[in-house]
């Protein structure tokens, strides 16, 4: 398994352009919510199930990562256990998120980094978490 800097390394490559990394800051963490509202729509169990299985794969990465995702997942979860109608906006937040990350790799000139390996889509969110860490001086 890789170490946590071999995957932010990694995706780093592709997401070197101000503007990119910019509409990533904006557009990770409304996909990563999208995603958990679509979840949650189904059943909020199925969201709960796939925070727990992503804490798992960030722990084996970083218990401090993992505490850090989990803090966020929960304040992600309580928006969605606030909200009437869930299902349509966050499709339609998906769908408009996605478009942003597509425009901010055409301007960075690289494909996103989970056409090459799809573990990727969870290292987005970790990326920029590791970031703040790394900003705070603290260790992950």
């Amino acid at each position: 398994m890789k170490a946590i800097d071999q995957w932010f390394n990694e995706y780093g490559e592709s997401h070197r352009n101000p503007v990119n990394k910019l509409v990533h800051w904006i557009c990770v963490p409304l996909i990563t919510f999208s995603v958990l509202g679509m979840l949650w729509a189904i059943h909020p169990w199925v969201a709960v199930l796939a925070v727990a299985l992503s804490l798992a794969f960030y722990a084996s990465l970083s218990w401090r990562i993992a505490a850090a995702m989990l803090a966020l997942s929960l304040l992600f979860l309580g928006i969605l256990a606030s909200m009437t109608h869930v299902f349509v906006p966050s499709v339609a937040i998906f769908i408009i998120a996605w478009i942003g990350q597509f425009i901010g790799h055409h301007v960075e000139g690289k494909k996103p980094s989970f056409f090459k390996d799809l573990q990727f889509l969870l290292i987005g969110p970790i990326w920029l978490v590791g970031f703040v860490f790394r900003s705070l001086g603290l260790r992950y």
